[in-house]
């Protein structure tokens, strides 16, 4: 619960410091091209022609107003994919880790082999969901492989610390379950409120969703369904 609450804080303010960044770089229309005349720039624009002849003349009713706040709305929304897509990468490297520690610091054979089945299809759905928002962010190519980069090598690092700490790591020892704990509970409470708030929310009160309820219950399924699996899993995990 408490890393939900912090998670909150800090999508709300990394929200808040991207849009005061992005409006910073926003230039001011000026004043005088409303004063001294209308012109019609997009395609909105009512026309109306007074008089006959060749002495007709033209009245312009701007609308580019609904072009910049279109606009306007299609920066913030790219604005909060980008922090969905930073603030996810950090509580899936935070969770990579720990599974990685677990995995490597094990010695008992019977309890490895399933962990592997069960990190491997972990991590395929981790990083299925990860890639779909670095995609939405629409980041340049160098701060997209730094993303993939930490997601691919956090859980081999996890590994290696494990095997190297598995002498002097004990796994039921006090302030060995102590510290996986707070780390398990630090990125669940992170993954749970970007899964709940970010991701499914935005796609169950879009209007393609709410356009059918077919598609609504179809949803929910797949929602059901999907939890199953992944708590399944972590019988293994």
């Amino acid at each position: 619960m408490l890393s939900a609450i912090v998670t909150l804080m800090v999508d709300s303010m990394a929200t808040s410091l991207y849009s005061r960044r992005n409006n910073s770089n926003v230039v001011k229309p000026d004043d005088d091209h409303h004063h001294h005349g209308h012109v019609a720039v997009s395609t909105d624009a009512e026309m109306a022609v007074v008089g006959g002849g060749g002495g007709g003349h033209f009245h312009g009713h701007h609308h580019g107003g609904l072009v910049d706040g279109g606009a306007k709305d299609g920066s913030q929304q790219l604005l909060r994919y980008r922090v969905v897509a930073m603030v996810l990468e950090l509580g899936i490297v935070v969770h990579s880790v720990v599974i990685g520690l677990s995995l490597g610091a094990s010695n008992n054979t019977c309890t490895i082999k399933p962990l592997v089945a069960a990190l491997c299809f972990h991590q395929m759905f981790e990083g299925m969901g990860l890639g779909g928002c670095i995609l939405q962010a629409e980041y340049k190519f160098f701060k997209k492989a730094v993303m993939v980069f930490f997601f691919s090598v956090t859980t081999p690092f996890g590994i290696a610390l494990g095997i190297a700490l598995s002498r002097v790591y004990k796994e039921n020892s006090p302030s060995s379950l102590i510290t996986v704990g707070l780390l398990n509970a630090s990125s669940a409470g992170l993954l749970i409120y970007m899964a709940l708030v970010d991701l499914l929310s935005a796609d169950f009160m879009g209007p393609k969703l709410q356009r059918s309820i077919k598609l609504q219950i179809k949803a929910y399924i797949a929602v059901l369904l999907g939890a199953g699996l992944m708590s399944l899993m972590a019988k293994w995990a």
